[in-house]
């Protein structure tokens, strides 16, 4: 069980980064949800003993992780955000140097807990690969392989899916599940998702403050006849920010195939009936990302590129005419 009570953290310019938080985290996986900027690295860091609090107090067991840090140092298995390796070595050396440095000394031990951890995070086939030329999705699982070394009883994960695509991701979220089943894993990131799937438990932080502790679909529920999610162009969103209190506006990048697919959506609110069903108009964006597409829309609505007669080689949908047809 880790224990916190009243931790703060002011910095030296004033910034008070925590805010009287106490929380008591569990064995098994706990989620710590907020967005960018609520103090959630900041927190990371005070228990991994990085930076002491400016007030309060924290135990692990029967550890006084401020009075000892080495103590808990010792059981303790740290994934930051961001994390350097060195450029030539190998994914094997890197993890047996890691663990003499975590005072496993013994050759024959640290050879076989290295050998298990590259299995475990299937790196086994890489294990002879420099680090440097890992993907995103390998140097976090190399991250998590070098956080186990020793048995930890508190595993630190923070904002561990940053930037994995979603195979990647799942692979990854498949991996803590299976440590976190026996130890403490606190998983900070600011995705719903990652702590609605594998944590029982979870604390929202916001401004440094918990703002919420239970469990996560009993919080997500909470939220039930309170958020609501509409469509509309963007030109309606000035209005609509007066009107409302809105959480956030997703909207595709330009330049992209899919910035076509936000273009066609917010042109859709101003179409008939008879381009558009009532229906459809309805979805969430979403939805929209799948439902509407230039094929859905009649051939007055058709942007240029798809009309009859376009040019095949302009035209992302044109199919390569065959030599027959061409002849």
């Amino acid at each position: 069980m880790l224990e916190l009570t009243g931790v703060s953290h002011v910095y030296p310019n004033g910034t008070r980064a925590l805010d009287d938080v106490t929380l008591s985290i569990p064995r098994g996986m706990f989620g710590l949800l907020g967005p960018n900027g609520a103090g959630k690295s900041t927190l990371m860091r005070t228990i991994a003993c990085l930076q002491a609090p400016t007030e309060g107090s924290i135990r692990f067991g029967d550890i006084d992780v401020l009075a000892e840090p080495d103590k808990l140092r010792r059981t303790l298995g740290y994934l930051p955000q961001d994390f350097g390796v060195y450029p030539r070595v190998s994914a094997y050396q890197m993890l047996d140097h890691m663990a003499v440095l975590k005072g496993v000394t013994n050759a024959g031990e640290r050879k076989a807990m290295v050998e298990h951890l590259l299995n475990q995070t299937n790196l086994w086939a890489v294990r002879s690969k420099a680090i440097a030329g890992f993907s995103g999705g390998m140097r976090q699982r190399f991250g998590i392989a070098q956080a186990l070394i020793g048995d930890p009883g508190l595993i630190i994960v923070d904002e561990p899916t940053a930037g994995l695509d979603p195979e990647e991701r799942n692979r990854f979220l498949n991996l803590l599940a299976g440590i976190g089943e026996n130890v403490v894993v606190i998983l900070s990131t600011h995705i719903v998702d990652d702590v609605a799937d594998l944590c029982p438990r979870m604390a929202v932080l916001a401004g440094g403050k918990v703002r919420l502790e239970g469990a996560p679909h009993d919080l997500i529920a909470r939220t039930q006849g309170r958020v609501w999610q509409r469509t509309i162009p963007h030109t309606q969103l000035a209005e609509m920010q007066t009107s409302c209190s809105v959480c956030s506006w997703p909207r595709c990048r330009p330049n992209t195939r899919s910035s076509r697919t936000a273009s066609l959506r917010a042109r859709s609110w101003s179409m008939s009936s008879a381009t558009a069903s009532p229906k459809a108009l309805h979805r969430s964006p979403e939805d929209w990302k799948t439902s509407i597409s230039p094929r859905s829309l009649k051939p007055a609505a058709q942007p240029r590129w798809l009309r009859k007669g376009s040019c095949p080689k302009c035209s992302p949908l044109a199919l390569p005419r065959s030599r027959s047809a061409t002849s």
